[in-house]
């Protein structure tokens, strides 16, 4: 690869594949991967360089929490749009029944810090095992006028990576334990096997599809929980993806009593990487705030301050 300009380098960053569009990337930035690798260290990221000269040759992606940290870092190093590189590596549609982007998926436990969600997956049966693909999901969080969580609201486009799916597993977390949700709503798909674990705030539903998909079907699904009165009091909300998105809209609705003093972009890795802010965002009219992403793995949310 010779000659690389800006131009070409955005054009691959739109189409990939990654790895060339990471090869192109470092040739454009003129860095060794020795440097790579101690701006990496610098930022509290190990990655050995035989990782990344697999990666930029195609004999390996990353995948894991850890690799997905290093590849924010380096969209970071070689001054890239955010998420230009993770968007490269969504799950591609299986071109047989036998295969699955399984492999591209974190465990729960790496999204979720609480130790009882394994249980509950289990006790449902884990499905996030490459059968679906999420290519659209819309978060909408109503916060009432006493400060506290009223409802929340998930719409979702899905496409199926073999035949006969028919079912997909959603993972409510609370951090404030033993206030879960008292009511549940679906559309275009049904609750099954539903079980809560009080003490760590979690709650795992199956969502049922009214028939069976095809390989590369979509599908659209809504549900939501909410609380008959004042939920918890809370300061931040957000979802964490196992399998990197194609695209994840997530919106705070605020009581206009009660609106924030500031709001924040968060994001991290994994659930033992602390939170960070990554952008301010500024109130609608309507007392809303909103970003939506493209590429995203990880844990993605807002926090807000009252004062």
């Amino acid at each position: 690869m010779q000659n690389v300009t800006e131009d070409d380098l955005l054009h691959l960053l739109r189409l990939g594949p990654f790895h060339v569009a990471l090869q192109a990337a470092i040739q454009s930035r003129g860095l060794s991967l020795e440097t790579l690798q101690q701006r990496l260290s610098e930022q509290g990221i190990r990655v050995s360089l035989s990782s990344l000269s697999y990666w930029q040759r195609g004999r390996t992606r990353p995948v894991r929490a850890d690799s997905l940290r290093a590849v924010r870092g380096l969209e970071t190093i070689l001054r890239l749009p955010r998420y230009s590189l993770l968007t490269l590596l969504r799950p591609l549609l299986s071109t047989s029944a036998d295969r699955s982007p399984a492999g591209a998926s974190m465990a729960m436990e790496e999204i979720c810090p609480e130790p009882g969600v394994r249980d509950l997956l289990e006790e449902i049966g884990d499905h996030a095992d490459g059968r679906l693909t999420g290519l659209s999901l819309h978060d909408r969080h109503v916060i009432g006028p006493r400060r506290d969580l009223r409802e929340l609201r998930t719409r979702a486009v899905l496409q199926a990576h073999r035949h006969g799916v028919d079912r997909w597993l959603a993972v409510y977390h609370s951090p404030h334990h033993g206030a879960l949700p008292t009511r549940r709503e679906a559309s275009r798909c049904r609750f099954g096997r539903v079980r809560a674990d009080p003490d760590s705030g979690l709650i795992a539903a199956e969502l049922l599809f009214d028939r069976s998909l095809r390989q590369g079907e979509t599908y659209l699904l809504e549900y939501g929980f909410g609380f008959e009165g004042p939920g918890p009091a809370v300061t931040q909300e957000g979802r964490g993806f196992r399998l990197p998105q194609h695209e994840y809209l997530l919106e705070i609705q605020f009581h206009p009593e009660v609106l924030p003093a500031r709001c924040y972009r968060t994001w991290r890795p994994d659930a033992q990487t602390a939170v960070t802010d990554t952008a301010d965002l500024r109130m609608s009219s309507s007392h809303a705030v909103h970003f939506i992403e493209f590429g995203v793995a990880g844990y993605h949310g807002i926090r807000w301050e009252w004062d």
